[in-house]
């Protein structure tokens, strides 16, 4: 693997690069500042970089800024960025993700903590493909003759606020402590008849609905300040700044009339009817590590479990209205 560690301190980059090279074949590439690794990415001498170590408290461009700015260049928009921090607060945190961070580790170093995270990173560059999708309007169009984005895969929906990796998901929740977690909460929402929609629907409509759905969570999580990652099979995983109580219909409500607003059509001129279910709220209370990621897990089952019982409810109601006109 090619690495590149950005840090405004040179001792932690010389120690990056004494652990990195005990890990075998990789080579690692040194800047002192955003600006310095975005000049050697713009050198066509430097290799293709397959991943990242950034530390988000830099002087002049931090981070989180850098994070953002290697995102929107579409050689490196999945391309794993490991955030370096001794910032204990979980804003900075909660920044580093949503700009499009897949993981973080604290300074100090725990060693063989990084040297595990840096040889996993390196398995996944060999086997992760993930779809990526934006809500950004296409320079040209996709063929139709091309293949649907598949069903069940995670999907990294770029350019709508909150949105990020499933993976990314994974580590933020796995990683933060039980503290830090304390007043957070998952919910899930899912949508109707994915299965129809999927099959109906060319790439691009496809696309079109995994966006707009991701957009209208987006602006009614907004005041939650949520993180927000698609898992695959219509459904997205929310996770909350909420302590309350939430109501799942009434936040699936407020989703449901943002979609209406946004008047989604398919190629051929005809309405694309895409609505959501929400399932239960899962509280991260006391929960960390494996547990927290099987939260992630419950949360996507009761989403789905509410998305069935809307169809089965809506059956039955055409099913007792036929029956009374019999």
């Amino acid at each position: 693997m090619h690495l590149l560690a950005v840090d405004d301190e040179p001792t932690i980059l010389e120690l990056l690069q004494l652990i990195i090279q005990t890990l075998g074949d990789h080579t690692v590439i040194t800047a002192t500042s955003a600006a310095e690794a975005l000049e050697l990415l713009d050198n066509p001498e430097t290799p293709a970089i397959d991943c990242f170590l950034v530390d988000i408290q830099m002087p002049d461009t931090d981070g989180v800024a850098l994070c953002q700015t290697l995102r929107s260049k579409p050689e490196y928009q999945l391309t794993p960025i490991l955030m370096l921090t001794a910032m204990t607060d979980k804003s900075y945190i909660d920044r580093a993700f949503a700009a499009g961070a897949s993981d973080y580790i604290t300074k100090p170093f725990d060693i063989d903590n990084l040297r595990g995270r840096i040889q996993l990173i390196g398995d996944m560059s060999k086997t992760s493909r993930q779809a990526v999708i934006s809500a950004k309007p296409r320079n040209e169009a996709i063929p139709e003759e091309s293949t649907t984005l598949a069903l069940h895969e995670p999907i990294f929906v770029q350019d709508v606020d909150g949105c990020i990796t499933y993976l990314a998901m994974e580590n933020y929740v796995s990683l933060m402590s039980r503290k830090k977690l304390f007043g957070s909460s998952i919910i899930g929402f899912t949508i109707r008849n994915i299965e129809e929609l999927h099959r109906t629907s060319t790439r691009y409509e496809y696309e079109c609905i995994v966006t707009d759905v991701a957009e209208a969570i987006s602006i009614a999580l907004e005041e939650f300040g949520a993180l927000i990652s698609y898992a695959g099979n219509g459904t997205y995983l929310c996770v909350l700044e909420c302590g309350s109580q939430l109501k799942p219909d009434t936040l699936a409500d407020q989703v449901n009339l943002i979609m209406r607003s946004m008047d989604l059509y398919s190629n051929d001129g005809s309405p694309i009817n895409a609505f959501v279910s929400a399932g239960e709220q899962v509280r991260l209370v006391w929960k960390s590590g494996q547990s927290a990621v099987d939260a992630l897990a419950q949360a996507h089952e009761s989403a789905e479990r509410a998305s069935g019982r809307h169809a089965r409810n809506l059956e039955d109601f055409w099913y007792d209205k036929h029956s009374m006109n019999i």
